[in-house]
């Protein structure tokens, strides 16, 4: 199984939760379409091309010992896009709270997963229970 460093997943982390902290401050939705192309194009090439892990890449220069399962930060930068996207269609319609909402739950769940609680982990994991045909509750 191949495994990413934390550190560039806690970059990415990091780039969600600016990004989308400056959308909302500075009323910038089109921030968010900037996002998810970034969060898009690391999702395409298995988090080779995405912008904040090669930036936390360039800075970091030891990747350190704690590791994530590429499937898994797959699955919660998937979650990114999922939200960034109901957000961005909100907006296109004309949804606006919608769109703040979808953005400020992605905001949540990022700025949690850099304090150390990872919601996404959590839905994964309910995810391949269900699968799996095992009761989650």
């Amino acid at each position: 199984m191949r495994e990413v460093p934390m550190r560039y997943v806690k970059a990415n982390q990091t780039g969600i939760v600016i990004t989308v902290l400056l959308a909302l401050l500075l009323d910038l939705p089109w921030l968010l379409a900037v996002l998810w192309a970034i969060q898009l194009i690391g999702i395409a090439t298995d988090g080779k091309l995405n912008l904040f892990a090669r930036i936390g890449k360039a800075v970091l220069k030891n990747p350190g010992q704690e590791t994530q399962a590429l499937e898994l930060t797959r699955f919660n930068n998937l979650l990114a896009v999922l939200f960034l996207t109901l957000s961005l269609l909100s907006f296109v319609l004309g949804w606006q709270i919608a769109g703040y909402v979808f953005a400020a739950m992605l905001l949540l769940a990022a700025s949690i997963a850099l304090l150390g609680y990872c919601i996404g982990c959590t839905v994964y994991f309910w995810v391949k229970q269900i699968r799996a045909g095992r009761r989650i509750f």
